[in-house]
């Protein structure tokens, strides 16, 4: 924990970009009915009935103190398409960058043996030595600033109900955009200083 709050105190560095990544499945839900539109005096109205179209997966990259981020949805979660991710964080966002900070969860499939599934060993060996990881501890992913962007995509972009991969893939792409026009940045608060007061009984007590 003290790992990842060190790292938000480090100033910004434009050679050494702050990126958070997370991700998460979605649920794709049909509607059975047309919905009504809305009309003076009654707002839109929705069948209580709808039908499973599956899911889909979103991969979130956000740079906190830059005010930018990325959203990606994919049909699924493999290795595979965290490596494509990872290549894509890598070339095209932050191509000038000597070493990207990576916070982000210790899930499986978040490891070189990811990268090197995909990609031939040089590729795959390139692509990692320009990451600098730090996991975020169990139980402690509320610490990763993408769950933030992730709750605010699902409260303006992601309320009402997505049928199909490809109108998720339009309605990430319209919030993402239309975010990072306003170049929202994340204001982290929360010190090593204040885990030490507030979380106190994670900490190991010594006797005298």
């Amino acid at each position: 924990m003290e790992d990842v709050l060190d790292v938000y105190k480090r100033p910004m560095d434009p050679k050494r970009p702050l990126v958070c990544m997370d991700e998460c499945s979605r649920q794709l839900i049909g509607e059975v009915r047309t919905p009504l539109p809305p009309k003076p005096g009654h707002p839109e109205r929705y069948d209580f009935e709808y039908v499973r179209n599956g899911t889909c997966n979103l991969f979130v990259f956000s740079a906190p103190l830059l005010g930018w981020r990325r959203v990606e949805a994919t049909a699924q979660r493999t290795r595979r398409d965290w490596a494509e991710q990872i290549r894509r964080l890598v070339e095209q966002d932050f191509p000038d960058a000597d070493k990207i900070v990576l916070v982000m969860d210790n899930l499986n499939t978040h490891s070189p043996a990811s990268l090197y599934e995909r990609y031939d060993p040089v590729t795959a060996k390139r692509l990692w030595d320009k990451l600098e990881i730090h996991h975020t501890p169990k139980h402690g992913s509320w610490l990763n600033m993408a769950e933030i962007e992730l709750s605010v995509l699902q409260r303006q972009g992601l309320s009402d109900r997505i049928e199909s991969l490809e109108q998720m893939r339009r309605e990430v792409s319209a919030w993402t955009c239309r975010r990072n026009a306003e170049i929202r940045r994340i204001d982290w608060q929360f010190t090593t200083d204040d885990a030490r007061i507030k979380l106190k009984y994670l900490y190991p007590k010594f006797l005298p």
